[in-house]
C-alpha cells in the first residue's frame, strides 16, 4: 500500500511519461494485462489511457487492472490511470521515495 507521499510522487513523474497504451472496446483482456506487465517490468511506472468507446467506468477499470498486474493503482486522472509495481530486475532504474 502506498502513502500519501509516495502516491503524490508517483503522479509527479506520470505526468512527464505517455500511456503506454489504451483500452478499447476489448476491454480488459488478458493480451492487455500481458503487454501491461511486459511494460510495468521494464519502466515500474506505466500510464494507459481509457477509451470512451471501451464502455468500462475509468476507475473500476483501474482497480481490475491494478489486481490483474500485482500493481499499485496509483490515480485516475480523466481516462488516463496511472499504475506502479517495482521491478524485480536490478538492470532497471528503481523509483526511490
Amino acid at each position: 500500500m502506498l502513502t500519501s507521499r509516495e502516491r503524490s510522487n508517483l503522479r509527479g513523474l506520470a505526468a512527464n511519461i505517455e500511456p503506454v497504451t489504451q483500452v478499447g472496446k476489448n476491454g480488459v483482456n488478458e493480451s492487455l494485462i500481458e503487454s501491461l506487465d511486459s511494460a510495468i517490468e521494464k519502466r515500474e511506472i506505466i500510464k494507459v489511457t481509457v477509451l470512451e468507446n471501451s464502455g468500462l467506468i475509468v476507475k473500476e477499470a483501474g482497480i481490475e487492472i491494478a489486481e490483474k498486474l500485482g500493481a499499485e493503482f496509483v490515480c485516475a486522472t480523466g481516462r488516463k490511470l496511472v499504475f506502479y509495481r517495482r521491478s524485480k530486475s536490478d538492470k532497471v532504474k528503481h523509483i526511490e521515495f
